[in-house]
């Protein structure tokens, strides 16, 4: 493999900013240091920042089955253009992940297409407990179990408590949840649609509202302590959600951890005005209220990573009236930029983006050799350029579904280049898509 040498860029790792060169070699970063002298290709990083790469442990990515949407190929892609090089994705896809063999399927289909490392998550029904148990013999090569404990496509929704139990009791890998309460938002319904006006995106959040939320994360949170088991919470959206997560000890040391979406730190319910159904998803974008408390979660601890739930759907399924559109929006391609926004706000410091993007995620899942700028980790790496904006246009979307939420919006900064293995696979809007990620493995 070809060397490659960064010099004079600023690294932006554990805490701290540095500048210094970086020496990638064999896929690795081989040395950190304030002036390195070799025989590679070198890469001006003067006035650049080096983040470690983005581990987005959730999204979807449709495949198989639904490749009218996207595909782990065109969704890896635009990952890494915006600096996301690793993903883990859900269960979710036709037929869905409910047996160890069509998990299997995904991880072939990932070598051979993905341009990001990848791991992918298995899926429960309420009958299917003893083929997701067999998960605990992968403990060092599949990212986790994934519950959705609330609405969900086909059989995918797990509301039966003996199978929840089971898995609770029995897990020996991650248990990652989707918490909404199915009851609360099936009764919320039809009461809207007992007032006899037609419904809109607006009435999303009302519906998928703040009860529904708390009361399904409570449940599983209950299950979790009775088991001892190791949770992890997906896609946090609401203020009263907050008390039941602590700052009070190290994320090392956590067994129930939380994590909040960009789209959730952004969007509020004011934007279904301009935006309406391109919105629409699970849990909902509520009022504003919400994301004050979310960001402020985020900044002291009690939520641990930022991640996307990119769903991409096509412009024609999200164009239907509101009860027919579906559920989700494309974003894996500006998690990284829309922080570097928050951080030019004055919102964020970069250091703590590295932290809940990078660092964080890898230390939830102990993901092996990745998510930090070390010697001897792989060399899975970012240079954005902080000076240089970016604005989001249809030309420059490349998310097979064509269309983005933040088409128009300007961004204060760009990526310049994402390393993934130690190999340039995004650079400067080009690909080389002849390297294909890794799978990644986990400290269990």
């Amino acid at each position: 493999m070809e060397k490659y040498l960064i010099k004079n860029s600023t690294i932006v790792n554990e805490g701290s900013q540095i500048v210094s060169d970086v020496l990638i070699s064999n896929g690795r970063i081989e040395k950190i240091a304030p002036s390195i002298s070799v025989n590679a290709r070198e890469i001006n990083g003067e006035g650049k920042y080096i983040f470690p790469g983005v581990i987005d442990d959730q999204v979807h990515f449709r495949e198989p089955g639904l490749t009218h949407k996207a595909t782990i190929f065109t969704e890896s892609r635009a990952a890494v253009a915006g600096g996301v090089t690793s993903f883990m994705e859900m269960p979710n896809t036709i037929p869905p992940v409910f047996t160890q063999n069509l998990l299997e399927d995904k991880y072939k289909i990932a070598s051979r297409t993905s341009l990001a490392n990848y791991s992918f998550f298995m899926g429960t029904s309420n009958t299917n407990a003893d083929e997701v148990l067999k998960i605990n013999e992968k403990r060092k090569d599949v990212c986790g179990i994934k519950i959705f404990m609330g609405a969900s496509t086909g059989n995918l929704l797990v509301d039966n408590y003996l199978t929840l139990d089971k898995i609770f009791r029995e897990s020996e890998v991650l248990i990652a949840t989707h918490c909404e309460d199915e009851k609360i938002i099936k009764d919320n319904l039809e009461k809207f649609k007992a007032a006899g006006r037609e419904l809109t995106a607006a009435d999303h959040p009302l519906i998928r509202n703040e009860e529904a939320c708390f009361e399904s994360s409570f449940a599983a949170i209950q299950l979790a302590k009775k088991h001892n088991s190791r949770l992890h919470i997906l896609h946090i959206s609401t203020e009263k959600e907050l008390q039941l997560f602590t700052n009070m000890i190290p994320l090392a040391d956590k067994k129930i951890t939380a994590e909040v979406c960009v789209h959730h730190l952004h969007f509020t319910a004011k934007d279904y005005e301009r935006l309406g159904n391109q919105i629409k998803c699970n849990p909902a974008i509520k009022a504003p209220q919400h994301k004050e408390a979310l960001w402020k979660a985020l900044l002291d601890d009690r939520l641990d990573v930022i991640a996307t739930d990119h769903a991409p759907h096509t412009w024609q399924e999200k164009d239907e009236p509101y009860l027919q559109a579906h559920a989700g929006l494309p974003l894996v391609q500006h998690p990284l930029l829309l922080m570097l926004h928050y951080f030019k706000e004055g919102r964020i410091s970069l250091e703590k983006i590295a932290q809940k993007m990078s660092h964080h995620v890898a230390e939830c899942f102990q993901i092996k050799e990745r998510g930090y700028i070390r010697e001897g980790y792989h060399a899975d790496l970012v240079m954005v350029d902080l000076n240089n904006m970016h604005q989001v246009k249809k030309e420059n979307i490349f998310y097979k579904c064509g269309w983005s939420p933040f088409e128009g919006f300007q961004f204060p900064a760009s990526i310049k280049i994402t390393f993934v293995n130690g190999v340039p696979v995004y650079e400067n809007g080009r690909w080389n898509e002849s390297n294909k990620g890794q799978r990644l493995l986990f400290n269990r």
